[in-house]
């Protein structure tokens, strides 16, 4: 039942319990029990709301930033990747495999906004190695959700030998 909830409120945090209960074949107190059971042991976390910013007037700027650390003994990634998930800027931090420990995004109002926080707040951190700042150009699809019109077919005309 559980996973039938968190599915089904992943798509629309806005259902209601008593929406839950017509689709999932349940009650809705069953419903309401389960979801606060989720959100004290902390599977639900919070009910953010998808916003296409790049259609509202305040444009915002977003980077991804791989950023490579020392482990730190006894803690390894933990304590580095909660320093920098703190900060106001950033948005989402992931420990990752690869060529770089952390994928760490953050948003800002230019690019010179971003530019400060790297080079003020991320890379004067002691266990900070390197940064490679990638910024976004343009954002198709976040959280499953597509922030753009359905693609337009190609009117090319096809040439044929």
């Amino acid at each position: 039942m559980k996973e039938k909830i968190l599915k089904a409120i992943d798509k629309n945090s806005k259902l209601t319990a008593k929406e839950l209960a017509m689709m999932l074949g349940s009650t809705e107190e069953e419903i309401e029990k389960n979801i606060k059971e989720m959100e004290e042991n902390h599977v639900i976390c919070g009910y953010p709301t998808l916003i296409n910013w790049d259609c509202f007037e305040n444009e915002r700027v977003t980077a991804i930033i791989e950023v490579k650390v020392t482990p730190q003994r006894g803690q390894g990634f933990d304590k580095i990747a909660e320093r920098i998930y703190r900060f106001e800027e950033v948005t989402t931090c992931y420990l990752v495999s690869g060529n770089y420990d952390l994928a760490v995004i953050i948003e800002g109002r230019s690019m010179r906004e971003i530019a400060n926080f790297v080079a003020e707040k991320l890379s004067p951190l002691e266990a900070v190695v390197s940064c490679a700042t990638n910024f976004v150009l343009r954002k198709y699809k976040e959280h499953g959700m597509p922030l753009v019109g359905e693609a337009k077919e190609d009117e090319r005309m096809l040439i044929t030998p």
